[in-house]
């Protein structure tokens, strides 16, 4: 019987010139892939491979090479198109240890190719229980060693009998994971880079029908001004829109760098393997007829997606806009829209094409610019994740306005955010979801966690598109402030009012309003501005300009301009009540671009001004805090802690014949576990507390625990319902009494537990870890009052956690002065509950096992905190975590 092979062994990825291939096992039927592509090799690459010619591969050769057993023998093939390009493979030569071996065709080294496939082997054999891969290689193989070593992990080499030995050490390790992150950052980068800059187009589907897809994109495209050569694909018609049109892309001249295709669904597939043919590197697919459309159409887009990946090419669409990019050396218009805004330094992506159209008429409305623009649809391929990496690296790009209707892979979205986040601020709407994606509901989290996992990486989530715009023309055109103390400049008391109460509501803090009285002009405004700016204790202002008879406003406008460019403060204005970036306070950009940065946006009410400024002041705040790795901890014992997880799991269900041999399998049965020994692990001790069935037992219990101690209902939900818990029993007649009323209350078989009572006075929390199918492993905290439980007060943050991490999570419930003093409590020990949850955060990311963990309740007292009771729901994981092990297109 055939052997099988884990489901995520299989990955799409994209390659260092941006190239995208596919990374699977072998199989027996490759057996002819297997000779084609040995035939295609130079003597060269044989010869450093087999240290020797081999003109051919025998059929035993082609038997045992492709005929592995993916335990102690595995291989895997990289595929562009129907060809194989690369393989790798490992023998398992003694206990931890296997040797490797790879060859890439001649026409596919320098892609990156033999890195991305050493990634994935790696990660198989850990799976597999290999620790090192030995590897001979001839010294004159440099391009070998170089893969090896710059591999990142622990690398030895020695030199015996001709050939170089190296061994390496595949233990992830911080510049393993950096070399993965920075190759894919890279990869995923350029990939991007080609789709927007393109230095030819063709628009496939050009008909010479008015208002038809394909024409309106080649008009807008011409009407644009692209700087190369745009081709239409018709397959009757000689030319479209003036422009010589070609039967077929195959049948163009020229290069074709980016097709642009607007055929009815049912005909996108066959364009795309022509695409493939003619070596176009991007589509930009604006057909509908895909997943929006139903199971069929869900079907018909992954085959997209899957075809194009195969053949090398990034997908962005279907059922899109389009994509733009303004740069002068490019002037790509490849939409729907007209309208275009001029050259400026924002990114905006758009998942939504039906909102497209109306989000670039905005922009443009406002007088903001942008840099790049990509609507991406149904998000087949080319997601909000890719246009991150490219964004990062472009320096035209300083602020990222994303819309976005679901999350493709969360936890990647995330870790990306928290990084580009430090550099460029990244502004995003977030909507219900789509069943395409990963609404809040599937992701099993309520939509204020994704706020709260969105604040953690530094991401600015806001509720609508107008705020959208607000906060993005903010960052884009004024400086970030140092704090939340705002001087507001006003010619009307009651607008001053307004705005002071709003900074209060959004929890900034407002200097007493000047008010300058409805004749101020020019040098009243500006005088007042300099002076506020001028105050050590003012980090912003708020300029209102309402006059009732506007004669001098492109006077006061010139004034403001001209203060505010001494000054490293944030200016904001409601100058007239205009929305967008006001004719009067831009400062004048080069030729055809938007302003330039130290114009003055303006708002139609002071509250939306103040609203801007309370979220760019939080991220300020953020980004203010240097990016600290978590914690080291002490009393740690991982070894064991995953010993006591895989014991407990070794009776869940173990694959069956002819299925995979070890790692990975369905998730069996839930099976939950007192947490006490697992906590001890993590250096977290459980409150002791003794099940017992009998008043007799309780009694003895209370003996041995030594008074007082409490009694309580043993289910794990009893904390969530009030009357379950009887406290300060300090005898025999005491206990017995009280178990006497569970009896009569909850029924003679309830299960009760006796536990020493913990020292008070104490505030009661919760802390809980739930592994999210989409995040990972996700840290939740809330005070164990019924109030805050009712009132679902909770915080959560990505695991691991550090100290900031702890402490923010701490503050972010509504309940959080209740642990400083406040209300009548005694200030606690919230030190100690920070290094509980980052001991609990440890725990959560070490472990994906651990399904759920409840820790009901951590009573924190005025000088240490006590877990009063843990369950945890274990679950043999279905594969690795998204966004974990080696680099993959999600």
């Amino acid at each position: 019987m055939e052997a099988h092979y884990p489901a995520h062994w299989e990955a799409d990825v994209v390659l260092a010139d941006g190239g995208t291939a596919h990374v699977r096992p072998i199989r027996p039927a490759d057996a002819d892939r297997l000779r084609a592509f040995y035939s295609r090799l130079s003597d060269e690459s044989i010869y450093f491979r087999f240290f020797g010619p081999r003109p051919r591969l025998s059929d035993r050769d082609v038997e045992r090479f492709t005929n592995v057993d993916y335990d102690n023998r595995v291989a895997l093939i990289a595929t562009i198109g129907a060809e194989m390009v690369a393989v790798i493979r490992y023998d398992r030569t003694g206990p931890g240890e296997a040797e490797v071996a790879f060859l890439v065709e001649d026409a596919h080294q320098g892609r990156g190719v033999a890195s991305v496939l050493l990634e994935h082997l790696a990660a198989t054999a850990r799976e597999r229980g290999i620790e090192r891969f030995v590897a001979d290689v001839l010294p004159a193989n440099m391009k070998m060693m170089g893969v090896l070593r710059q591999a990142g992990y622990t690398a030895q080499s020695r030199f015996a009998d001709g050939v170089v030995r190296m061994t390496l050490d595949l233990t992830p390790t911080e510049t393993s994971a950096e070399v993965t992150t920075s190759r894919e950052h890279r990869a995923e980068s350029r990939s991007i880079a080609r789709l927007l800059a393109p230095g030819s187009v063709a628009v496939i589907g050009a008909s010479r029908e008015p208002g038809g897809v394909g024409q309106t994109v080649l008009r807008n495209l011409l009407a644009a001004d692209f700087t190369g050569p745009v081709y239409p694909v018709h397959r009757q018609v000689r030319a479209v829109a003036g422009v010589r049109a070609y039967p077929s892309v195959t049948a163009i001249d020229g290069e074709v760098d980016l097709a642009v295709v607007a055929v009815p669904a049912e005909g996108v597939l066959d364009v795309v393997k022509e695409c493939a043919e003619k070596g176009v590197h991007g589509l930009v697919v604006v057909s509908s007829g895909f997943g929006e459309t139903g199971a069929p159409g869900r079907d018909r887009q992954d085959e997209l997606a899957r075809i194009a990946r195969s053949y090398g090419l990034r997908v962005v669409g279907p059922n899109c806009l389009g994509i733009a990019n303004t740069d002068p050396a490019v002037k790509l218009n490849a939409t729907l829209a007209a309208t275009v805004p001029g050259r400026g330094r924002v990114g905006f992506f758009s998942q939504s094409g039906a909102l497209g159209t109306a989000l670039l008429q905005r922009v443009a409305q406002r007088g903001m610019g942008i840099s790049s623009f990509v609507s991406a649809g149904n998000r087949a391929d080319v997601s909000g994740n890719d246009l991150l990496q490219y964004w990062e690296e472009d320096d035209a790009t300083e602020v990222i306005l994303l819309y976005l209707e679901s999350l493709g892979n969360p936890r990647k979205f995330t870790r990306l955010a928290r990084r580009i986040a430090r550099s460029k601020p990244i502004v995003v709407v977030k909507s219900g979801g789509t069943p395409a994606g990963h609404s809040a509901e599937e992701l099993g989290l309520p939509d204020s966690a994704i706020s709260s996992l969105f604040a953690q990486a530094g991401l600015i989530r806001v509720d609508d598109l107008i705020q959208l715009f607000d906060v993005g023309q903010l960052l884009a055109y004024q400086p970030l402030p140092a704090g939340p103390r705002v001087a507001l400049v006003t010619n009307s008391d009651a607008l001053g009012l307004l705005a002071a109460d709003a900074c209060l509501a959004a929890g900034l803090e407002p200097r007493p309003p000047v008010n300058l009285g409805a004749a101020a002009g020019p040098s009243e405004f500006g005088a007042a501005l300099a002076g506020e700016l001028g105050r050590d204790e003012v980090d912003a202002a708020v300029v209102i300009y309402m006059p009732p008879i506007p004669g001098k406003s492109d006077e006061v406008a010139a004034e403001l301009l001209r203060v505010s460019q001494g000054s490293a403060k944030p200016v904001l204005a409601t100058f007239r009540g205009h929305l967008g970036m006001h004719p009067s306070l831009r400062v004048a950009g080069g030729s055809g671009a938007a302003p330039a940065r130290g114009s003055i946006p303006s708002y139609a009410a002071p509250e939306e001004a103040v609203r801007a400024l309370a979220h760019v002041v939080r991220y300020a705040t953020w980004r203010a805090h240097p990016a600290v790795p978590p914690p080291e901890l002490d009393g740690l014992d991982t070894a064991r802690a995953r010993e006591l997880v895989l014991a407990t799991l070794s009776g869940a269900a173990a694959p069956a014949a002819g299925e995979e041999p070890t790692g990975f399998a369905e998730p069996g049965p839930p099976v939950e576990i007192d947490a006490t020994e697992l906590l001890s692990c993590y250096g977290l001790t459980v409150w002791p507390a003794e099940v017992v069935r009998s008043p007799e037992e309780a009694v003895a219990a209370a003996e041995r625990l030594g008074p007082p101690v409490v009694l309580k209902v043993a289910d794990p939900g009893a904390s969530r319902r009030a009357g379950t818990v009887r406290l300060g029993l300090t005898g025999p007649e005491m206990v017995r009494h009280a178990y006497a009323e569970f009896a009569e209350q909850l029924g003679e078989r309830v299960e009760l537990a006796v536990q020493r009572m913990a020292p008070q006075p104490a505030v009661p929390t919760v802390v809980r870890v739930v592994e999210d199918r989409a995040f990972g492993p996700v840290v939740s905290f809330g005070l164990g009052e019924v109030t805050a439980r009712l009132l679902l007060d909770q915080g959560f943050r990505l695991a691991p956690l550090t100290g900031e991490d702890a402490a923010a999570l701490v503050r972010s419930v509504r309940a959080a002065p209740l642990l400083f003093g406040q209300y009548g409590y005694p200030p606690v020990a919230v030190p100690a509950l920070e290094e509980l949850l980052v001991r609990v955060g440890r725990l959560a990311n070490d472990l994906p096992e651990v399904a759920c963990l409840d820790l009901d309740q951590v009573l924190v007292g005025e000088s240490e905190v006590l877990v009063l009771g843990a369950r945890a729901t274990l679950r043999t994981p279905a594969g690795p975590r998204l966004d974990g092990g080696p680099r993959r297109l999600s």
